[in-house]
């Protein structure tokens, strides 16, 4: 059986959530890393690898692609180019002489503390156009979306 055009509904990119979340994502993203990238030389892949082994330190490569949602080569290269700059340091997990995990090297720690107020002012101007129930409410709607994102991503494999 062919299936014509006429008989497909039609997607409205600009209204279609997922790709205006994206578009949303790329556009703060893109923002963020203008005041690191020149400075610092940092890629966004490079800047999210980072600022998860802040928080978390002693993650895989992997850990740190399931945590950030990135693609698991995406985050190969950011470690790799990381631990080519010296802003990463690799080492054998104590319980698992199998696995490697990453930490930020002392290089690395000095930047993340000059990009966090950077993004986090991005961030306050990006929200200060919202009231307070707004942000709080966009919060909530966030952490609804992501929790359901991820139930039909576990339904999708099964």
């Amino acid at each position: 059986m062919v299936i014509t055009m006429t008989q497909v509904p039609k997607l409205e990119l600009d209204r279609f959530l997922p790709y205006r979340l994206s578009i949303l994502s790329n556009l703060i993203s893109s923002a963020i890393a203008s005041s690191y990238s020149a400075r610092f030389g940092l890629s966004i892949p490079e800047w999210r690898v980072m600022a998860v082994l802040a928080i978390e330190p002693g993650l895989s490569a992997a850990e740190v692609a399931e945590r950030t949602a990135m693609d698991k080569v995406a985050v190969s290269r950011a470690v790799s180019r990381l631990l080519g700059k010296r802003h990463l340091e690799r080492s054998m997990a104590s319980h698992d002489r199998r696995r490697s995990v990453l930490q930020l090297s002392a290089d690395g720690s000095r930047i993340y503390a000059e990009v966090v107020p950077l993004a986090l002012g991005h961030e306050r101007a990006l929200l200060e156009v919202l009231e307070e129930t707004d942000r709080m409410a966009l919060e909530r709607i966030i952490m609804t979306l992501l929790a359901q994102a991820r139930t039909l991503r576990g339904n999708d494999h099964g």
